[in-house]
């Protein structure tokens, strides 16, 4: 039996059934919620591995329950919603979410997105702080001690946006960083022009650490949402 639990929150209820089933066919454990008051309640009561959580809840918007989660606790959140628009997906990450799965769905495509979830749980709770001055993600290295990073074992150089935009994806293995997250994290602001910055030293960062920009091994771009780094 796996031991990890999954918290699915969805007030509709063949929906509920398609994921619980699913998830049970794999053998993970979960809980189920159908509004946002009991979302909360389960999850100060039993602390799940994931949460699925849908945003149109029937007592209040699945952002809200993000944004309340998030004040005490870092549990992975995985969207499950039929809102589609980029605006949505935004709102929905900046308020806290990990990923963002539109409706309908493919049972594999979620079993994809927990797999995901779990590699960078394992990733994180098997790094020490002592381990944390240096990331290695397939023949990516970086040493942030020395403030110095490594592909194939040879040093690049990088300008110190670039620097800074990497170490900001690699501190958040597998999770998707919208343009707004990122642009004040570097420049500490989120103008049209700070997006259009961002792309132009994203472009010249994969340059930099891709073997083949078209087809990008370590940084996933999420067209008019953002950026995720990839476990290698």
């Amino acid at each position: 039996m796996n031991k990890s639990l999954i918290l699915v929150v969805e007030d509709d209820q063949a929906v509920r059934n398609l994921i619980t089933t699913t998830i049970e066919m794999y053998e993970y454990k979960y809980r189920i919620a159908a509004n946002g008051e009991s979302a909360i309640m389960e999850t100060i009561s039993y602390n799940p591995d994931v949460i699925l959580l849908d945003l149109g809840l029937p007592d209040m918007d699945g952002t809200e329950v993000i944004k309340k989660i998030r004040s005490w606790s870092k549990i992975p959140i995985i969207v499950i919603s039929a809102r589609s628009e980029d605006v949505d997906k935004i709102e929905a990450l900046d308020a806290g979410a990990d990923d963002y799965l539109t409706k309908p769905f493919s049972v594999e495509e979620l079993l994809a997105r927990l797999r995901v979830t779990f590699r960078r749980l394992t990733y994180i709770q098997s790094t020490s702080e002592d381990e944390a001055s240096v990331f290695i993600n397939g023949e990516l290295k970086i040493d942030y001690a020395a403030g110095c990073v490594y592909m194939s074992e040879m040093e690049l150089h990088l300008t110190p946006i670039e620097y800074k935009m990497l170490c900001l994806l690699a501190k958040n293995v597998g999770k998707v960083l919208t343009h707004t997250y990122i642009t004040k994290e570097i420049w500490g602001s989120s103008w049209d022009n700070d997006v259009a910055s961002l792309r132009v030293f994203m472009a010249t960062l994969r340059k930099k650490i891709e073997k083949d920009t078209q087809a990008p091994q370590y940084i996933q771009t999420h067209v008019g949402i953002g950026y995720r780094m990839l476990k290698v």
